[in-house]
């Protein structure tokens, strides 16, 4: 018969709390060998050793326990590895997103303060075809994408003639609140027509202060907060929608560095001395 081991020899023996042994007890994680049924202590086995050194090293990284589940009940090499491998792939992805937020943080302590470049804009009414909804913010870059996506592939089969640069409207709502209204559109001359999700609409006219930004959409917010604190300093600042045009992005070049993108910011109308 296997030697008992308390709780706490088992826990020594394998740098598991008993707390945490405890958990990994009642989600069916790592379950004692045996329990006193007057007592309620827990008794494990030297067996169960290799077991909870694997579980600690998943949870080390953060694999959530119904995979860990997982990897223990594969009854072959093939079916374990696929587990670990796809959570070693987000945790790449996420380590990548944190590099970026690192890069993206240091630039904004050691980059030296500079004066910005602001333009006033004028623009009409435009007719286009576009991609609208109402959505969550933290949903937004994936949406964003998509429906760019989507709406570049129905302009290409309808054969659309394209007037200028992709761009997108985005409500005050879904940065002040979480949600609210995005829109992404082409420019367009002539019909077309809709498509699913994608209709025809009409960009309206503005009055637009305008900073250009260039490079990834990681940092963007810093371009956001430049062209945000210019028209507060001058008081032209009015309530509508954010917008974007995209002048390069991942469809003509694929290096995010290379991108550039206006922001627009809707303004007081302006005269041409102001």
């Amino acid at each position: 018969m296997p030697t008992e081991l308390t709780v706490g020899e088992f826990s020594r023996m394998t740098h598991l709390s008993v707390k945490t042994l405890r958990h990994y007890h009642q989600v069916g994680l790592l379950e004692p060998a045996k329990v006193n049924p007057h007592t309620g202590y827990r008794y494990y086995t030297a067996e169960q050793i290799p077991q909870a050194q694997v579980i600690r090293r998943l949870r080390d990284l953060e694999m959530p326990v119904p995979e860990v589940k997982e990897v223990l009940a594969a009854h072959d090499q093939s079916t374990r590895n696929a587990v670990i491998a796809s959570h070693l792939d987000r945790l790449e992805t996420e380590l990548d997103k944190i590099h970026g937020a690192v890069d993206s943080l240091r630039s904004i302590l050691e980059a030296p303060e500079s004066e910005v470049t602001i333009e006033h804009r004028t623009t009409g009414a435009t007719t286009a075809l576009g991609v609208g909804e109402t959505i969550d913010r933290d949903d937004l870059l994936a949406w964003w994408q998509g429906a760019l996506g989507e709406l570049r592939g129905v302009v290409r089969a309808q054969g659309v003639d394209v007037t200028g640069p992709s761009g997108g409207l985005f409500a005050s709502e879904l940065f002040q609140h979480g949600r609210g209204q995005a829109t992404v559109f082409v420019p367009t001359e002539g019909q077309a027509r809709p498509v699913g999700r994608v209709l025809p609409l009409v960009i309206p006219d503005a009055e637009l202060a305008v900073l250009t930004h260039r490079g990834s959409h990681e940092d963007i917010d810093v371009s956001y907060g430049q062209l945000g604190s210019y028209v507060t300093a001058h008081e032209i600042s009015i309530d509508g929608p954010v917008r974007e045009y995209y002048l390069v992005d991942a469809a003509e070049v694929a290096d995010p560095t290379q991108w550039v993108t206006e922001i627009c910011w809707p303004v007081f109308r302006f005269d041409d001395d102001t």
